[in-house]
Protein backbone atom coordinates (compact mmCIF):
# COMPACT_ATOMS: atom_id res chain seq x y z
CA UNK A 1 0.00 0.00 0.00
CA UNK A 2 1.23 3.42 -0.66
CA UNK A 3 2.41 6.04 1.57
CA UNK A 4 -0.86 8.17 0.40
CA UNK A 5 -3.09 5.74 0.67
CA UNK A 6 -2.50 5.04 3.98
CA UNK A 7 -2.26 8.80 5.44
CA UNK A 8 -5.90 8.80 3.43
CA UNK A 9 -7.15 5.83 4.99
CA UNK A 10 -5.82 7.15 8.49
CA UNK A 11 -7.19 10.23 8.32
CA UNK A 12 -10.33 8.48 7.27
CA UNK A 13 -10.84 6.65 10.02
CA UNK A 14 -8.74 9.56 13.06
CA UNK A 15 -11.86 11.54 11.78
CA UNK A 16 -14.71 8.73 11.73
CA UNK A 17 -13.07 8.05 15.56
CA UNK A 18 -13.27 11.53 16.84
CA UNK A 19 -16.48 11.91 15.82
CA UNK A 20 -17.34 8.83 17.41
CA UNK A 21 -15.94 9.32 20.89
CA UNK A 22 -15.70 13.48 21.36
CA UNK A 23 -19.18 15.12 21.20
CA UNK A 24 -19.23 17.16 23.73
CA UNK A 25 -19.40 20.36 21.06
CA UNK A 26 -21.01 20.86 17.78
CA UNK A 27 -18.46 22.66 16.77
CA UNK A 28 -16.03 19.79 17.13
CA UNK A 29 -18.46 17.31 15.65
CA UNK A 30 -18.77 19.71 12.53
CA UNK A 31 -15.18 19.86 12.46
CA UNK A 32 -14.49 16.14 12.33
CA UNK A 33 -17.26 15.52 9.14
CA UNK A 34 -15.29 18.11 7.49
CA UNK A 35 -11.97 15.97 7.83
CA UNK A 36 -14.09 13.48 6.82
CA UNK A 37 -15.66 14.56 3.37
CA UNK A 38 -11.82 16.35 3.33
CA UNK A 39 -10.21 12.86 3.27
CA UNK A 40 -13.03 11.42 0.97
CA UNK A 41 -12.32 14.37 -1.41
CA UNK A 42 -8.70 14.29 -1.56
CA UNK A 43 -8.46 10.13 -1.97
CA UNK A 44 -11.38 10.72 -5.12
CA UNK A 45 -9.04 13.60 -6.97
CA UNK A 46 -5.73 11.05 -6.23
CA UNK A 47 -7.50 7.60 -7.31
CA UNK A 48 -9.30 9.50 -10.61
CA UNK A 49 -5.30 11.03 -11.37
CA UNK A 50 -3.89 7.62 -11.20
CA UNK A 51 -6.64 5.70 -12.88
CA UNK A 52 -6.53 8.43 -15.58
CA UNK A 53 -10.41 7.89 -15.92
CA UNK A 54 -11.47 10.88 -17.70
CA UNK A 55 -15.53 9.90 -16.85
CA UNK A 56 -14.18 10.16 -12.70
CA UNK A 57 -12.65 13.47 -12.96
CA UNK A 58 -15.92 15.50 -12.37
CA UNK A 59 -16.71 13.60 -9.18
CA UNK A 60 -14.26 15.02 -7.44
CA UNK A 61 -15.72 18.61 -8.07
CA UNK A 62 -19.15 17.68 -7.00
CA UNK A 63 -17.87 16.02 -3.93
CA UNK A 64 -16.45 19.23 -2.92
CA UNK A 65 -19.75 21.29 -3.93
CA UNK A 66 -21.55 18.89 -1.81
CA UNK A 67 -19.32 19.30 1.16
CA UNK A 68 -19.80 23.25 1.27
CA UNK A 69 -23.43 22.97 1.21
CA UNK A 70 -23.00 20.69 4.21
CA UNK A 71 -20.77 23.29 5.70
CA UNK A 72 -22.90 26.28 5.45
CA UNK A 73 -25.92 24.35 6.89
CA UNK A 74 -23.88 23.11 9.42
CA UNK A 75 -22.97 26.24 10.48
CA UNK A 76 -26.00 28.07 10.30
CA UNK A 77 -27.04 24.79 12.52
CA UNK A 78 -24.15 26.49 14.88
CA UNK A 79 -25.71 29.81 15.12
CA UNK A 80 -29.29 28.91 15.31
CA UNK A 81 -29.31 26.69 18.61
CA UNK A 82 -26.05 29.08 19.85
CA UNK A 83 -28.61 31.98 19.60
CA UNK A 84 -31.46 29.47 20.87
CA UNK A 85 -30.13 27.69 23.77
CA UNK A 86 -27.06 29.56 24.88
CA UNK A 87 -23.80 27.54 24.27
CA UNK A 88 -23.08 24.55 22.01
CA UNK A 89 -22.82 21.72 23.73
CA UNK A 90 -24.24 19.00 22.10
CA UNK A 91 -26.28 17.46 25.70
CA UNK A 92 -28.34 20.64 25.45
CA UNK A 93 -29.84 19.81 22.33
CA UNK A 94 -32.76 17.14 22.73
CA UNK A 95 -34.98 16.41 19.86
CA UNK A 96 -38.15 15.99 22.56
CA UNK A 97 -37.41 19.29 23.52
CA UNK A 98 -37.98 21.02 20.19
Amino acid sequence: MPLSHLSFYSAFTLSSLGLAFHRTHLISALLCLESIILSIYIALSIWSIENQAASFTLMPVLMLTFSACEAGAGLAMLVASTRTHGSDHLHNLNLLQC
